[in-house]
């Protein structure tokens, strides 16, 4: 298979996992190259993502390596399989690369915990929401531009609403609520769809009111991925130069006790859903 000239996200934590699970076994990439029948270079590719492996090989190396935890194998293995393109791919070259990585880790997560302060999270935003965070952005965006990103994040809220949605909490800070991005009739809008996103079984929308006072971390938005095993967690963080991504044990147990901070300081979801339409003068 020809090198890639730039992985996705996805495909770079296919070959991290692989390194990981070398560097557990205390192999070194010589070993890895002579069973495959391949040379280091080639192993050094794969493990960085540049180069594609089968999920035959993903299993050759992980029996090898002695890792026997089957679900973890195969989860690997499924990320391995070569697939159709998916429907965010129509996008690439585009938009930044970044943007289809959060719609690829979204698209393949058993559930989403996002945490936010100053935005709607992007799975229960409104395309005028959308559109009045791109007319803010600087350096001015295209009109172009901003109806991509409409149309992409449109499209990445099928997960909420396809046959098997994913289980997904928001948990947002009283402060995104009432700025009026798009004016007051744009923000309306987007807080009455707060509440009706909120009714459904798999959604939770919880509110942080500015009575909890201080909050952990440097209020950046936070977006906690479950994988289909655990070792395939992600958290994904937004800032100004675009998204990050890390999976470092370290990294997310620091994240998920953010957001256990977040649940335990938001009010409950039907509490939550009062204040948002008190907010909106329907109630």
């Amino acid at each position: 298979m020809p090198p890639r000239s730039v992985p996705t996200e996805r495909q770079k934590r296919l070959g991290s996992e692989l390194r990981r699970m070398r560097n557990d076994a205390g192999e070194n990439t010589d070993f890895a190259a002579r069973l495959l029948g391949l040379d280091r270079t080639k192993i050094s590719n794969i493990e960085s993502g540049v180069r594609a492996i089968t999920p035959e090989r993903v299993r050759t190396l992980a029996t090898n390596y002695g890792c026997h935890d089957e679900p973890y194998v195969e989860a690997l293995a499924a990320m391995a399989e070569s697939r159709p393109k998916e429907w965010w791919e129509t996008y690439r070259g585009q938009l930044p690369p970044g943007l289809l990585d959060i719609t690829d880790l979204e698209w393949h997560a058993v559930s989403v915990r996002a945490g936010v302060f100053l935005h709607v999270p992007g799975l229960l935003q409104t395309d005028g929401y959308v559109r009045a965070v791109g007319n803010a952005a600087l350096p001015p965006l295209s009109e172009h531009e901003i109806e991509l990103r409409v149309a992409l994040r449109m499209q990445r809220q099928q997960v909420l609403h396809r046959l098997a949605p994913i289980a997904y909490t928001a948990y947002i800070h009283e402060a995104a609520l009432r700025i009026e991005f798009g004016g007051m009739k744009v923000m309306r809008a987007q807080l009455l769809h707060l509440c009706e996103m909120s009714e459904l079984d798999h959604v939770e929308v919880r509110v942080v009111p500015f009575s909890s006072g201080a909050f952990p971390g440097a209020g950046q938005a936070l977006f906690y991925a479950e994988g289909i095993v655990p070792q395939l967690d992600t958290v994904q963080l937004d800032s100004a130069h675009g998204p990050g991504f890390t999976h470092a044990p370290a990294q997310l147990d620091k994240y998920r006790s953010h957001l256990d901070w977040m649940d335990g300081a938001s009010l409950d979801s039907a509490k939550s859903r009062d204040f948002i339409l008190a907010l909106t003068g329907t109630r």
